[in-house]
């Protein structure tokens, strides 16, 4: 019997125009009525994540930032990591090489030192999922984006990591150049403290080795003493790979990498269909819910 489904979000829960469908929610709340813990699993910082859940009129537990953290539906700490600065710095420098747009996400918010770039990279993102996206829409998000807060304008990186009560939790770098993006993903290999994965075809994540998805959700049904083959978990990159692996339940989204499908027991309709909602719908069938 399936007690805890854990659910990513970029291009699992979230459709091509990053909302929750009312499908999608309906059938989070229904898993929750039947006493079933929901949680989100997200490469995407805690208050974003939470404010996209807030939006939907749902209330859940929150891995964020690949597992660096992990909160309640209040919003209290359970577990966090942060990645070592002396290591970021090093990194940082590569990245700086190698002329690879690059964002932080820290205990203080995301950062950024280009925002122009920034912009342009979103709309990159966004037109590579939504074709029919319109540039003057996805700016307009991506400007009430830096309005909200979600990332602040720095001069460097190196100067904030010297700031004593900023803890980094994540390194993300974005290209249309996948093999750039692999070759740096190559001169990374190396350094042992780190892990490097994607949430999509044109970024690259960098955590503290134990700062992963499947890490964080087991310590998360640890608290609730829920045995990981009583939990289902649904993704679509190599970012679930490590929660994917080990629940007694993994589910793969038609739109997700080939690689995620092989590891899975079962895979669902894409993100524009969904998916969520018909992993959930089965879950409830199957123990007599619906």
């Amino acid at each position: 019997m399936i007690k805890c489904i854990a659910i990513d979000m970029d291009g699992t829960l979230l459709n091509n125009k990053m909302e929750i469908s009312p499908l999608n929610q309906q059938a989070m709340k229904a898993a929750q009525t039947q006493g079933i813990e929901v949680v989100i699993a997200t490469g995407r910082a805690y208050r974003e994540a939470a404010d996209m859940l807030k939006e939907a009129d749902l209330s859940c537990p929150i891995i964020s930032m690949n597992g660096t953290e992990v909160r309640r539906a209040d919003g209290e700490l359970i577990a966090g990591l942060s990645l070592d600065k002396k290591i970021a710095s090093n990194i940082i420098d590569i990245l700086d090489d190698e002329h690879i747009y690059t964002e932080v996400h820290t205990n203080q918010g995301g950062f950024t030192i280009d925002p122009k770039k920034r912009i342009r990279v979103i709309i990159d993102v966004y037109q590579q999922m939504n074709v029919e996206a319109k540039e003057s829409e996805i700016r307009a998000m991506a400007n009430e984006r830096l309005k909200k807060g979600y990332t602040t304008i720095v001069d460097n990186f190196h100067a904030l990591f010297q700031r004593e009560e900023i803890q980094l939790f994540k390194m993300i770098s974005f290209s249309k150049d996948r093999q750039k993006l692999k070759s740096i993903q190559k001169k990374l290999h190396s350094t042992k403290e780190i892990i490097v994965t994607s949430s999509g075809k044109f970024n690259m994540e960098i955590t503290d080795r134990n700062g992963q998805k499947g890490i964080a959700l087991k310590k998360f049904t640890d608290v609730l003493g829920i045995d990981l083959n009583e939990t289902m978990a649904i993704g679509d990159n190599y970012n679930d790979q490590s929660m994917l692996e080990i629940v007694g339940r993994s589910v793969a989204m038609e739109n997700g990498e080939q690689g995620i499908k092989k590891i899975c027991t079962h895979t669902t309709c894409t993100n524009e269909e969904d998916g969520v909602a018909k992993a959930i719908d089965e879950v409830l069938q199957e123990q007599g819910a619906l």
